[in-house]
């Protein structure tokens, strides 16, 4: 396969350019969002998994971070280059199946950018649940328009319409630049990390442990009812269920690698920043999900409002007690935590739209950069995506974890090639410098979670929504006909010669490095297999 490249300018704006102007702190703090995840589905795993929903927290998280090393080493074999994991790992697949790279890149955005949807819907629920606790108030039901969309609803509401309002502060601070964003995020991640830490330690310290809240240890007979199931075909397939939308939230930490071409230092940043980020998710998604199970058992998770998160918050101010003002005030605590996931996800997947754009993936339009930084034209394609989503997910619950589940089928597609990118890195660009090079084991271990990840989507997926893995995999495709557009309509089939410089390829028409043969293919077409066989075995 050969591979042009163009010195053809591929920004409406040349002149304008993201800046070196954080440190891994800053990353730390941008990424301090992640843990605020666990509010988007600790609900939904704990009404579909019962008593396992804590170890399957721990579990997921735990392969996520084992994961994260793989990210971390080819991360620092692009200084140069911002938008995270995927951009690193779609450098490796482009030299095999140029289609193959966009793909990535595509998929780990319709994976983060919907975080700021949700996360606007569940912050107006927490809003609306404070100002009027009445499920019947004329607030709460009150909407200028409503109806279907194929599996899903929308209704343009009340909380539609404040989570317009809070998605549109977190553009205006993004507006600013990653260094503005990184110092307000860094204080109201003090604000968010301290009180998820009293609700995750308080209770624990008071209360004790209630440990008949987690037997038995067996999956439920069905979903959203209380009673005890059996290590079963159905049960296994709400477990790979659970599975599958807990590593939408633990896995996220990655983030902070988007950032490596704004940091001061790459080399030593990038691997500080994920690490760290990494050990701080640990402490939230181990510790929130088992004391939210030990004071709650399995009668309380299965509730409503738990299970479709509007109630979430209010359920983690009662289990640390101190009366209403203590627990208003945790509650509005917990809304500020949304809204430092969504200033994470705005940040990381605007930054990854903007560098698939500058390597010659995505549109052109793309990749302008304002004065201070800020890809204003990657941050408004969230905003106006996103719009839309709104809408759905402040329908029900239904429409909220359908989103939820199509995006997790990109984020695991995207998680499956990025994982093998790790070995395909070592055979083809092993002679290049790591500033950090994870153990051999390690790389080897995130080439079988790729395929571990595989079987959660397969089987997975259809817990949440009978259609969400053929509309992931619709979703995921939908990128072909905009990276043939680009890169042979708009490009004329040339890569720009800054992307093959960072792949060691060079100038000109040469023809890339590619060591591994039949490997890469024989891969793909294993995940595949993999998914399919998956979801044909395990049945609800």
């Amino acid at each position: 396969m050969t591979i042009a490249a163009t010195e053809a300018p591929i920004s409406a704006d040349d002149t304008h350019q993201l800046k070196r102007s954080i440190s891994w702190t800053g990353a730390f703090w941008v990424a301090s969002g992640v843990p605020a995840l666990v509010l988007f589905s600790i609900g939904g795993i704990a009404g579909t998994t019962g008593t396992i929903a804590a170890a399957i927290w721990a579990a997921s998280m735990f392969m996520g971070f084992l994961q994260s090393f793989v990210y971390a080493e080819i991360a620092g074999l692009f200084p140069n280059k911002s938008g995270g994991a995927s951009i690193y790992g779609a450098a490796a697949w482009v030299r095999y199946a140029k289609p193959i790279a966009p793909l990535s890149v595509w998929c780990n955005w319709f994976a983060w950018s919907p975080v700021l949807s949700l996360g606007c819907s569940i912050a107006a629920a927490y809003i609306l649940n404070a100002i009027a606790p009445d499920a019947a108030s004329s607030v709460r039901t009150w909407t200028l328009a409503s109806g279907t969309l194929g599996p899903v609803s929308f209704s343009l509401n009340s909380a539609f319409f404040i989570g317009v309002a809070l998605m549109l502060l977190t553009f205006a601070i993004q507006h600013r630049g990653i260094l503005g964003t990184a110092s307000v995020q860094k204080w109201i991640g003090i604000l968010v990390i301290v009180p998820l830490a009293i609700v995750g330690i308080v209770p624990l310290i008071t209360h004790g442990v209630n440990w008949s809240n987690f037997s038995p240890f067996v999956p439920l007979a069905v979903a959203y009812a209380p009673e005890p199931g059996a290590w079963n075909i159905g049960g296994w397939t709400l477990v790979l269920g659970g599975m599958f939308i807990a590593a939408w939230s633990t896995y996220g930490f990655e983030t902070a690698v988007c950032y490596t071409s704004e940091f001061k230092e790459p080399k030593t940043d990038t691997f500080k920043a994920i690490f760290f980020s990494g050990l701080l998710c640990i402490a939230f998604f181990v510790i929130v999900p088992f004391t939210f199970q030990s004071e709650l058992g399995l009668t309380g998770m299965l509730a409503t409002p738990i299970v479709d998160g509007s109630g979430v918050a209010a359920a983690m101010a009662h289990m640390v007690g101190g009366g209403p003002i203590v627990e208003n005030a945790l509650v509005m605590l917990m809304i500020l935590a949304l809204l430092l996931c969504i200033m994470t996800a705005m940040a990381g997947s605007s930054r990854t739209l903007y560098q698939g754009s500058v390597d010659g993936w995505l549109p052109r339009y793309l990749s302008h950069v304002n004065h201070h930084g800020a890809p204003t034209s990657a941050m408004w394609t969230d905003l106006c995506f996103n719009l839309i989503l709104l809408a759905i997910a402040c329908a029900d619950a239904t429409s909220f974890f359908f989103i939820l589940a199509v995006s997790n089928c990109g984020y695991i597609i995207f998680n499956f090639l990025n994982l093998n990118s790790g070995w395909i890195h070592r055979i083809d660009s092993g002679h290049i410098e790591r500033p950090y090079k994870a153990p051999t084991i390690v790389i080897a271990l995130g080439a079988i979670f790729a395929f571990v990840n595989a079987v959660f989507m397969g089987a997975g997926a259809k817990v949440w929504n009978p259609m969400a893995l053929w509309a992931g995999m619709i979703t995921a495709a939908l990128i072909i006909p905009v990276f043939f557009f680009r890169h042979y309509v708009q490009d004329k089939g040339r890569f720009p010669a800054k992307m093959l410089e960072d792949l060691g390829v060079g100038e000109g028409n040469e023809t890339p490095t590619r060591k591994a043969g039949m490997l890469p293919y024989l891969t793909l077409a294993a995940g595949v297999a993999v998914v399919l066989i998956a979801n044909a075995v395990f049945k609800l």
